[in-house]
């Protein structure tokens, strides 16, 4: 249990997943906790630090949150000494790594809302999480699973050749893909790589081919396991990110059965910048123009009116009730 005498902003942690891989990460927490102060995990994109969500975090905290942080397995805080060889994949972020962010904060913050922030395949993972069902609101930005098709079409044909013909010849003869040597992001574990090159428009017929849990393919065990999910999700999806887009948004998205889910999509001019990307969403530059958009959502599940971008779509669970919203 954290020691709550004084705020913790930013200090390192350990978890511990449940096949035993030790994770590093950071934690933020105020001095008065309880059930009107939420805590947000921010699950990262492929092969990116969680120290590069460290200022958002702030921000979050600065508002009201206890925020988590983490490292998926191979990456960052929780690289191991080789990754040559190292076993880790797609699924493993979801179903170890976030999963045991998602316990440590049920356990270390009792009677807090947990809400999640997943950026890129953190969106995925959230889905792939067994303690899924425990997450109060999501928000996403630029989530996907990397079909290639859905990719932006003006960049699709250097996109594949990237992604899925250089980064993974790169893995084979080097054992991962050493990916900080061409400036292109974290070096990142070969199985990881396998997943995201070969990912077919269902995540379950690409993922854990040909293995069994209880008599189950593990696929489809891992496909329902996203009708879990019963938070409200707001995806946000930025017109300039080649990787987000609105085909590539909404077909994460329907695999969210049982949640209500809002599709927005923001352009660079909405907010007066010339781009913002896949990545930048989470750069300060913007605390002024699209953090409070989060800030919003995450507080009490709406859009705040004048909002840069717009709803593309909006879908709601059968026979459910769409939940009050809660002031933290």
């Amino acid at each position: 249990m954290l020691q709550n005498s004084r705020p913790v902003k930013g200090a390192p942690l350990q978890l511990q997943t449940s096949d035993g891989v030790s994770l590093g990460g950071f934690i933020w927490r105020g001095i008065e906790a309880g059930a009107k102060r939420p805590v947000i995990v921010i699950s990262a994109a492929t092969s990116v630090r969680c120290r590069y969500y460290a200022r958002f975090a702030d921000y979050l905290f600065a508002n009201g949150f206890d925020v988590l942080t983490f490292d998926y397995r191979g990456i960052g805080e929780s690289r191991p000494t080789s990754l040559r060889g190292f076993h880790a994949d797609w699924v493993d972020w979801g179903e170890h790594d976030l999963e045991a962010a998602l316990q440590f904060v049920h356990g270390a913050f009792p009677g807090q809302d947990i809400r999640v922030v997943g950026h890129s395949i953190g969106g995925f993972a959230i889905g792939l999480a067994p303690s899924n069902h425990r997450i109060q609101r999501i928000l996403t930005v630029g989530s996907q699973f990397a079909h290639w098709r859905d990719y932006g079409a003006d960049q699709r044909r250097r996109m594949y050749i990237k992604w899925h013909i250089v980064m993974p010849l790169f893995t084979r003869v080097f054992g991962y893909f050493p990916a900080k040597r061409l400036g292109w992001m974290e070096d990142t574990p070969a199985g990881v790589v396998r997943d995201w090159s070969r990912m077919k428009p269902r995540f379950e017929h690409t993922v854990r081919q040909g293995r069994m849990v209880g008599g189950e393919r593990e696929a489809d065990l891992l496909h329902r396991r996203f009708g879990q999910v019963t938070a409200p999700i707001l995806a946000i999806g930025l017109e300039d990110d080649p990787h987000g887009t609105t085909a590539a948004l909404a077909r994460l998205l329907a695999y969210f059965t049982s949640s209500h889910r809002r599709h927005w999509r923001i352009a660079p001019s909405d907010i007066g910048v010339d781009a913002i990307g896949h990545f930048a969403f989470f750069h300060d530059r913007f605390k002024e123009t699209l953090w409070p958009l989060a800030l919003e959502w995450l507080r009490y599940g709406e859009i705040p009116e004048g909002a840069p971008g717009g709803l593309v779509a909006e879908n709601y669970p059968p026979h459910r009730q769409v939940a009050d919203h809660v002031d933290p």
